[in-house]
């Protein structure tokens, strides 16, 4: 279905791909040629790419990947909408993580569409976001709201010094270094270390690392 030109000035919507898979970009060129409502005014193959092109082409909607190389598709939007706010950035992935999603939407993406989306689905989604309203695929509105995981509810339990505390652990200091880390006496370090390892239900240094680790607590 060919959709219709809007806005207050009649002019097709400005889009630009950003896309680090060639064919995908191809085939975002051919659909966007095929709508005389978008005018398709650049492509990028990552992040860093799509800054410098916003910086002259000035688009309306940006197509924006995630996951690609040299710079990923959330810093770039994050950027990108503290740069240029009247650019609006509609995530178009293959990824539909929580964390991905928030990350994304916090970055400033005003919508969150996965690459099986439809035609017809995309050019209402491109629309809307020309008219500053967000879109959500349904399996990222689902992620939103699904409960928080073991490892969110474990981290959360956790106190921010005791996260830092972790953290250390799990680079294998000692009492002694963690405590000139964090300029807190050793004393102090064994109270939160003990606090810890209540926490997350474990016994030993050892097991509080494997828990860290497997539930991605530290990064």
């Amino acid at each position: 279905m060919t959709s219709s030109p809007i806005g207050t000035t009649g002019k097709p919507i400005r889009v630009m791909i950003v896309d680090d898979h060639a064919m995908v970009r191809k085939g975002l060129v051919s659909f966007l040629k095929n709508e005389t409502a978008f005018e398709l005014v650049g492509e990028a193959c990552n992040g860093r790419e799509a800054i410098e092109a916003c910086e002259t082409l000035k688009p309306d909607v940006i197509l924006m990947d995630l996951v690609m190389p040299e710079l990923g598709g959330v810093a770039a939007t994050r950027t990108i909408h503290q740069r240029w706010p009247a650019v609006q950035v509609l995530a178009l992935t293959s990824f539909q993580e929580k964390e991905l999603v928030q990350d994304a939407l916090q970055a400033g993406a005003i919508g969150y569409l996965l690459k099986n989306v439809s035609g017809d689905e995309l050019a209402f989604a491109i629309r809307q976001a020309h008219s500053g309203r967000p879109t959500l695929a349904p399996e990222a509105m689902q992620a939103l709201i699904q409960p928080p995981s073991e490892a969110e509810t474990l981290a959360a339990d956790l106190t921010r010094r005791e996260q830092e505390v972790l953290a250390l652990l799990v680079k294998g200091m000692s009492n002694p270094e963690i405590a000139g880390q964090l300029f807190i006496s050793r004393s102090t370090v064994k109270v939160h270390i003990s606090s810890i390892l209540s926490k997350l239900g474990v016994t030993s240094r050892a097991e509080a690392i494997s828990v860290a680790l497997q539930s991605k607590l530290v990064r």
